[in-house]
């Protein structure tokens, strides 16, 4: 039996920010906030890698998650992966929430493998994917009554393409499976579908349909460039917005069990380009656009 791990670093799957699907904290950011993005990033990614080590108990998850939390809030003892966070939330006047509602989530992969409902995937992303968005704009000092409900919807729409994407590999490596119950039924596929080397016409059509309902939250989201201020931030998410895109439809057309749904860095690059283009083209209205989505907020009912 191997030892008890004592600390979150020592759960570490040395998996780092370049590992990711998407960019993080790319060279676009200003260099003044890249630390308290990439800081912002080790906190989660040790926490990500409690709640998805193999060799831990539930219990032991949660009292290492515990403790991340409490050297956050200055409750428990200090932690080296901890620190930097604390440094940075300390340096821009931030407070610790973000980071909490995040280790709530990998409390949640702790004890929970299966979602039974849209709904419910999207209370998980509420707390795994949203305040990702909500810290990156708080640290660029972005009004968050105005970005915070697109960036939600891109958020939660990157945290599901993540899930489609490595649903075999969830599934196979740590019996996980966001994939809701009530759309496997709905097509007649199965959980134990996803173990195998290929996609059944039945899960492909539950993937087809959970990619399209993620392009609508992509649909939702495409405004935040233009509603962003500060031009580097908006050409990272315009990026990133383009690329998860590709990525939805992607997921449409190949299986995720054996095909690659990833194009190449080249491939990728271009697009990312052209998010960045096509925003760059509209900057001059960003004035009109804001005064446009102002009063669309503004009505009862209207998003966010």
């Amino acid at each position: 039996m191997s030892a008890i791990l004592q600390t979150a670093s020592e759960a570490r799957s040395g998996k780092g920010h370049r590992d990711e699907n998407f960019p993080v904290a790319s060279h676009l950011i200003h260099p003044r906030h890249r630390g308290a993005i990439l800081a912002f990033y080790d906190f989660v990614r040790a926490g990500d890698d409690v709640a998805d080590h193999t060799d831990l108990s539930p219990e032991r998850k949660l009292a290492l998650l515990d403790a991340l939390a409490d050297a956050l809030t200055g409750k428990g003892s200090a932690d080296p992966v901890v620190e930097p966070l604390n440094r940075e939330l300390a340096a821009h006047g931030l407070g610790p929430t973000h980071a909490l509602e995040l280790l709530d989530a990998f409390r949640l992969d702790a004890r929970k493998a299966r979602y039974a409902t849209w709904d419910e995937l999207i209370a998980y992303c509420r707390l795994s994917a949203m305040p990702v968005g909500r810290y990156v704009l708080d640290v660029h000092g972005e009004d968050a009554s105005v970005v915070w409900g697109p960036s939600d919807a891109i958020c939660a729409a990157l945290q599901i393409i993540n899930h489609l994407q490595d649903c075999g590999k969830d599934f196979r490596g740590i019996d996980r499976v966001y994939i809701p119950q009530e759309t496997l039924d709905r097509h007649g596929a199965t959980i134990a579908d996803l173990g195998a080397d290929r996609a059944s016409p039945a899960l492909r059509a539950v993937i087809h349909e959970l990619a399209q309902r993620t392009l609508g939250l992509l649909d939702a989201g495409a405004i935040l460039p233009d509603l962003i201020a500060d031009l580097r931030l908006s050409l990272e998410i315009a990026a990133i917005h383009r690329l998860a895109v590709v990525l939805c439809r992607g997921l449409m057309e190949r299986d995720p069990l054996s095909d690659k749904v990833h194009h190449g860095k080249a491939a990728f690059a271009l697009t990312a380009l052209g998010g960045i283009a096509t925003t760059l083209a509209r900057r001059p209205l960003r004035g009109r656009i804001l005064r446009r989505y102002a009063q669309r907020a503004a009505r009862p009912g209207a998003y966010p």
